[in-house]
């Protein structure tokens, strides 16, 4: 006799989930999937331009807020790349649409990526003058932002089984 994980009704999930295998994914290389890969990229530079830009802050040393610049184009274009692997498996794994959790996961990366964009910007030709506040600010957002995307999408892959098996034949059932 099968028991049924007990799954507590806060977690949107669908219990036949548990019992098969995952999808993989769409942008793999040798069964690997590539957007787990990339992502830690963007993450990495982006949380350190918010770390950067509080070392502007308490020292003033300009240092820091050139150290920022360039994380944050750093952090613009891999997360460039991440977006394509994973907006490519958002459109062609249905199971990533079906879950709110691949929604927040998309909509709050694209948010993301926009006020990465807007902070890198802000800052092209007034590094030290857009550090500090608005570029502290919108830092502290996106790092936040991120850590709440990447909870989701490990949601993605671990509660939902998306991208976790290598096998390139299997699919969606």
């Amino acid at each position: 006799m099968t028991q049924t994980p007990n799954i507590p009704p806060f977690i949107e999930s669908d219990e036949r989930e548990y019992r098969d295998s995952g999808i993989p994914s769409t942008v793999a290389i040798a069964g690997h999937p590539l957007h787990p890969l990339i992502v830690t990229f963007p993450i990495a530079f982006l949380t350190g331009a918010f770390a950067t830009d509080l070392g502007y802050w308490l020292t003033s040393d300009p240092f820091w807020a050139r150290a920022s610049l360039w994380l944050i184009g750093a952090g613009f274009m891999a997360g460039l790349v991440a977006a394509l692997t994973g907006m490519l498996d958002f459109l062609k794994i249905d199971r990533v649409q079906k879950h709110r959790a691949g929604w927040i996961h998309m909509f709050g990366n694209v948010t993301a990526m926009l006020l990465t964009l807007v902070n890198w910007v802000l800052r092209w030709n007034n590094v030290e003058g857009a550090a500090f506040p608005v570029g502290l600010i919108i830092s502290l957002i996106v790092a936040s932002l991120l850590g709440i995307t990447g909870w989701f999408g490990a949601e993605l892959v671990y509660r939902h089984k998306i991208a976790v098996i290598g096998d390139s034949d299997r699919h969606e059932p």
